[in-house]
């Protein structure tokens, strides 16, 4: 069982963030669900994203670096994993803040990649393999 059930994120235009995190979450393999006032991604035995609508008129994205939301890391299976979700992102309109590269700062095997929603909402694909596996 996940240790977290469900990750709500407000965003400002529902159907365009719908557009951009449907192909990322079809990609990897969650299930979509549609409700009134929000759209959801699920898979079994894994957390549930959520988008909401904001509430009031839109007030601008959220900026990285401030109180709240920094970003949600995806953990792939391999480094060409991640350069896949990275191309699926960015061509469904996700902005890149970081290419796929290699984050040795982390640690040698620490391969990664940043992208943004239109909300400022950003997201990483990553694969750190432990030591035995670096070469996958």
């Amino acid at each position: 069982m996940p240790v977290f059930d469900h990750l709500g994120i407000t965003v400002n235009d529902l159907a365009r963030s719908t557009a951009q995190f449907d192909a990322v979450m079809q990609a990897l393999g969650f299930d979509r669900e549609d409700a009134d006032g929000s759209v959801a991604w699920w898979k079994e035995g894994e957390s549930e994203l959520i988008l909401f609508p904001v509430r009031d008129a839109p007030d601008g994205s959220h900026v990285h670096g401030r109180v709240g939301w920094q970003h949600l890391a995806f953990a792939l299976d391999s480094r060409a994993d991640v350069d896949r979700l990275h191309a699926v992102a960015t061509g469904a309109g996700w902005s890149v803040v970081r290419d796929p590269k290699l984050f040795p700062r982390f640690n040698e095997r620490y391969y990664a990649s940043f992208v943004e929603d239109d909300s400022g909402i950003r997201i990483e694909f990553m694969h750190n393999p432990p030591p035995e596996n670096a070469d996958s």
